[in-house]
């Protein structure tokens, strides 16, 4: 069996077997398996899922890390593919089927050519990304410690199946998240006045916090926070006692990060004294904003180029990724790898061109080779 029907074939087990974040243990046997058999080394990290293999040159050079994540989302499948997940309501909707399988096929072409390989390269099959925090994982193992520029890709969409989407710069947010309780005075329904009113105090908050973007944030930086969640009361004629609600923040600048912590804080407490109530913040720090490296990002392009790979400038996103954690002990960049336009991430829908598999694959090869 040839390369590609190999890889492809692996992709569609992966794509039928999805596991969730830090419960992919039968998606690291498989990954053990194949690259054992294949000859790549593992090297012995501890590490309940996921694991990391290198491939070491033959010649002096810099080690290099590509990153793959692993872990699938809680979707329930309707694509309507005959490998779709076996699954229920689990599904690879994000891509990292085809981010594991691409881990693989890079592993075993640079395999197959060591003699050329200047120094070494770990390719991190990483789990727990969409927990946001499974970098962290991996970083506790000292894996990367010696390495020096680390790589990263991602399912896209929005792209031709040929396309790569790659940009210096930021390409995705940092992600936090904050969780107000607001504290009142319960009363009955009809009698306001005997209390003091956690829904109201809580719906002030809301449109009080949208002047952070707006009043506290530059004009021309990338923010933005979205309260996702308010819940209060338990039935129609009752003014309950407390209301809480929470949220999240998205960011490109380390400053615009701080701020609007702080804001959010002081926003909650305010507005709740303005009502005669009582506001607490938490502030729950996620992974922080991706940002590509000025000449991994030529070096991406030049190799992408000499593949016949068409490069498009990689749209900015407020979606976040603990790539990031990664970027703040080494040199990174975070490609886009165009599937077939079709049913964004994170949908019942979506799906990957499977004729990317190979091309990309080599592409990442002759990338840390070069």
């Amino acid at each position: 069996m040839d390369l590609e029907k190999k890889l492809i074939e692996y992709f569609e087990w992966f794509h039928r077997n999805p596991e969730l974040s830090y419960e992919e243990y039968k998606t690291t046997d498989k990954i053990r398996e194949i690259l054992a058999n294949a000859g790549v080394e593992i090297l012995p990290c501890r590490l309940e899922t996921g694991l990391v293999a290198v491939v070491r040159g033959k010649q002096k050079g810099p080690i290099q890390a590509l990153r793959c994540d692993i872990d699938a989302l809680p979707v329930r499948e309707e694509t309507g593919l005959p490998y779709a997940s076996c699954q229920k309501g689990k599904m690879h909707a994000c891509g990292h089927d085809l981010h594991t399988v691409l881990g693989i096929g890079c592993a075993l072409l640079l395999q197959k050519r060591k003699e050329e390989l200047s120094g070494s390269v770990k390719i991190i099959f990483q789990p727990g990304e969409e927990s946001s925090l499974g970098a962290l994982k991996i970083l506790e193992t000292h894996v990367i410690d010696d390495i020096e520029m680390i790589w990263g890709i991602h399912a896209d969409p929005t792209n031709d199946a040929g396309v790569l989407g790659i940009r210096q710069g930021y390409v995705s947010a940092a992600v936090d998240r904050f969780a107000i309780t607001v504290k009142g005075v319960g009363c009955h329904g009809a009698h306001p006045d005997d209390g003091v009113d956690p829904i109201l105090t809580a719906a002030a908050i809301v449109q009080a916090l949208q002047s952070i973007v707006t009043r506290n944030v530059n004009a021309f930086h990338p923010a933005l926070l979205s309260v996702t969640r308010i819940e209060a009361g338990n039935t129609w004629n009752v003014i309950p006692e407390k209301a809480f609600l929470e949220g999240t923040v998205r960011t490109m600048d380390r400053e615009d990060r701080i701020l609007f912590e702080k804001r959010v804080g002081e926003i909650a407490r305010n507005t709740a004294i303005a009502y005669g109530a009582e506001a607490g913040m938490e502030w729950i720090a996620g992974c922080p904003a991706v940002y590509n490296d000025e000449e991994m990002v030529s070096k991406s392009i030049r190799a992408a180029n000499k593949c016949g790979f068409k490069v498009v400038p990689e749209e900015s996103s407020m979606g976040g990724d603990d790539f990031a954690f990664y970027e703040e002990k080494i040199p990174g960049c975070y490609m886009k790898v165009g599937t077939g336009k079709g049913q964004t991430i994170h949908q019942p829908g979506f799906k990957v061109d499977e004729s990317v598999i190979l091309p990309t694959a080599v592409y990442l090869a002759e990338l840390l080779l070069g």
